[in-house]
């Protein structure tokens, strides 16, 4: 049903049904509500890539993710789809389907260029081509997660994120902390877990404490690894008294590595994320947690106020604060 079928039954013209329709105010409020009763009665859907043709605007934003089935990535998309929601916005989604994906659909065959106001990026890092061939669009972008060379981020200092963790256990008279962090399973988020580890490593150096090679291990970034990497510190000698892991996603793994070694959590070894993970509150972990949904609209928020026209801002790291639960405590007497 389209706007000729509106001025059929109406018996008003093409161009002031879709005036009305907009609610220009060079048309009578009493033609406006007659032509928007008969669009309801008739079933009629407004076309946004007609509306882009008449604004120049798609009133649409694109979000790039890597994968689509991870916790982080879940959650910010629904903060960056709420907030669109609200301000009447589309969103369309580009997957990149992990390492084995196609990038080159999203990035080298101008689709974006063509149905998008705006682009959000999760937690990506582009390559020259890509960057050179969004920046063609013109379009306002911006990263949720890490940061990337040359674009804005919404997301917490991950190097505080790891100080934080290191403090606490610090605190509870930890002298020995095994790290899990590692690049993420598809290889493709490359600077948070970096950031992480970089921000771990300089707070445990900064308290003189020692770190071993063999106890900075690779998780991937999810719960198989945090499992896999946790079983392999408790089979040898010479264990930590706390780990921390780069996610909660990892940390979980290592509660059911040190569950079936035997260990006590945290009586012989304390366990402590990344993220605010709700699962992690099911099973009382110790984290320092972020809103990736709040993450996601902020992002949604600065893209729709630059797509009006607003100068560009720069933002500040969002906040990340340490939930204390059951899986830390203070090192057992003789360890």
């Amino acid at each position: 049903m389209g706007i000729q079928e509106i001025a059929t039954v109406t018996g008003l013209s093409k161009s002031t049904v879709s005036r009305a329709l907009r609610g220009m105010s060079s048309v009578a409020d009493t033609t406006i509500d007659q032509v928007r009763r008969v669009a309801d009665e008739l079933g009629y859907v407004p076309s946004s890539a007609a509306a882009g043709l008449a604004t120049g605007r798609q009133r649409a934003v694109g979000v790039v993710v890597p994968v689509i089935d991870r916790w982080f990535y879940v959650k910010a998309l629904c903060g960056v789809d709420a907030e669109l929601r609200r301000a009447g916005y589309d969103l369309v989604l580009y997957n990149l389907g992990g390492p084995r994906g196609d990038r080159d659909r999203a990035f080298r065959r101008s689709m974006l260029r063509h149905r998008v106001d705006a682009l959000v990026l999760l937690s990506l890092v582009l390559d020259e081509t890509e960057r050179a061939e969004l920046e063609l669009s013109r379009h306002p972008m911006i990263v949720i997660g890490g940061p990337a060379p040359g674009l804005r981020n919404v997301g917490v200092d991950d190097v505080v994120v790891s100080g934080l963790a290191v403090d606490h256990l610090h605190g509870l008279g930890h002298r020995d902390i095994a790290y899990i962090g590692g690049q993420d399973e598809d290889g493709m988020n490359v600077a948070v877990p970096y950031l992480r580890r970089d921000g771990f490593v300089e707070a445990v150096q900064a308290r003189g404490l020692t770190l071993p090679d063999r106890w900075l291990l690779d998780g991937r970034f999810s719960f198989a690894g945090g499992a896999a990497a946790a079983s392999a510190l408790f089979a040898g000698g010479d264990l930590p008294t706390a780990v921390y892991c780069a996610s909660d996603e990892m940390a979980l793994g290592v509660l059911l590595a040190a569950q079936r070694a035997g260990l006590s959590v945290p009586g012989d070894v304390s366990v402590m994320g990344v993220d605010g993970h709700e699962y992690g509150a099911t099973v009382g972990l110790t984290t320092v947690a972020q809103d990736p949904v709040a993450q996601g609209r902020r992002a949604a928020q600065v893209m729709i106020a630059e797509i009006d026209g607003a100068a560009p801002v720069s933002l500040p790291p969002e906040p990340a604060h340490l939930v204390i639960r059951s899986t830390t405590g203070p090192v057992r007497a003789g360890r």
